[in-house]
């Protein structure tokens, strides 16, 4: 069948947006993403931690959260972690603790969460996009040293799908124009680049631990990361009302913690988060062996790092005529699920269309028309992955 597209499947039918990182489309019978099977290989461990923090009595800012921080800290190789409520206040509470907010700019990509540039202007800062890489799909170098000002205070390199950005280029940049770098993690637990993992380069690191993540909690999670003793502890007092002793404010905080339950939680998958990485790799590298990448193209694992394929994410060829959206619809008939993150590059969507005009930006704009994230997670059979490459074959034929 030709991937032409044709009344049969008309445009902006197959997908479910919400504010949320996944779309998830219908029961198929290869699902996008099922947590109910990781769920069920560590139920036991699971479970065990669970009663365990019942069984304390203690659940907020306890002993748990303490060690996940101290474990999470040593895996991404820095010296300090704060466990906060989601990946958009770790990004929030980054900023404010570098001293960021009104009159500032902060630089970063258009073909992200929204929950990036929110987190700025939660901070008071004002957001400013760059455009990105067609090939890595993060943030272009050269395009974010065009966008730097005097009003420039930071920069926030979002590490897209599971691949680091381009760091030494950007760092290199920053460091030229003395800017914070803040990496935006949320999609890239135990990607490297240079061989040393991502989150221990910047200033300051953020983290989601949304439920589908690589590391995922089972609700709301996230943390920021430093080197520096002195961004940990502002980050601390943000995070429950500026105190360091019970109801004395020392600054303006908020109250964003993450639970002892979460905390308990990813202590347990933290520690099968290695061979779960391991496994995507396994299934993005099967993947990438059997698509026909003719009109529909694998994701570049760019040779400076390793990618932990949170998403594995292809781009249909519009020149070659491969609709995104027949893709899309194609698969969903033979009850395969696909999802596209994000459909709408931040700037063109009604909230934020005073950061940039459309066409300003017409990498992140091509790629948010072409790409289609096909199922990948450490459970998925490669019997499975083999089902959809046939698929994607047979499209291509």
């Amino acid at each position: 069948m030709k991937g032409k597209q044709g009344n049969k499947y008309p445009r902006n039918t197959v997908y479910l947006f919400t504010y949320l990182p996944v779309y998830y489309l219908s029961v198929n019978v290869i699902p996008f993403f099922d947590l109910k099977k990781q769920y069920a290989s560590i139920k036991t461990e699971i479970d065990a931690a669970t009663q365990r923090v019942y069984a304390s009595g203690w659940f907020i800012l306890g002993p748990e959260t303490e060690a996940f921080e101290k474990e999470f800290a040593e895996y991404i190789g820095v010296q300090h972690a704060v466990g906060v409520n989601s990946g958009t206040d770790a990004l929030h509470l980054a900023i404010r603790a570098l001293g960021i907010g009104p009159g500032d700019q902060v630089i970063t990509v258009p073909n992200t969460a929204v929950a990036t540039v929110a987190a700025i202007e939660m901070a008071g800062a004002t957001p400013v996009l760059c455009d990105v890489r067609q090939d890595s799909m993060t943030m272009n170098a050269d395009s974010f040293a065009a966008a730097i000002t005097s009003k420039t205070r930071a920069v926030i390199p979002v590490h897209l799908f599971g691949q680091s950005a381009e760091l030494d280029a950007i760092i290199g940049i920053a460091r030229q124009y003395k800017l914070a770098v803040i990496e935006d993690c949320a999609q890239a637990h135990g990607a490297t680049y240079q061989g040393q993992r991502v989150g221990s380069f910047g200033d300051v690191a953020c983290f989601s631990f949304y439920p589908t993540k690589n590391l995922g909690a089972y609700g709301d999670g996230g943390a920021v990361l430093t080197n520096e003793a002195r961004l940990a502890d502002k980050v601390k007092l943000l995070r429950q009302y500026g105190w360091r002793a019970r109801y004395e404010s020392e600054i303006s905080g908020v109250n964003t913690r993450l639970d002892e339950l979460q905390a308990a939680l990813l202590r347990v998958k933290l520690q099968h988060l290695s061979e779960w990485n391991d496994a995507r790799r396994e299934r993005a590298g099967l993947y990438t062996e059997l698509l026909p990448n003719r009109r529909v193209h694998p994701p570049v694992e760019m040779p400076y790092g390793a990618h932990v394929y949170h998403l594995y994410v292809v781009q249909c060829d519009e020149a070659q005529g491969a609709s995104r959206d027949y893709l899309a619809a194609f698969l969903k008939e033979r009850e395969i699920g696909t999802a596209v993150q994000y459909p709408t590059p931040i700037h063109l969507q009604l909230a934020y269309q005073s950061l940039a005009p459309e066409g300003a930006l017409p990498v992140a704009e091509k790629l948010a028309r072409e790409i289609l994230s096909l199922p990948l997670y450490p459970e998925l059979s490669l019997d499975d992955v083999r089902t959809v490459a046939d698929a994607l074959r047979e499209f291509e034929s």
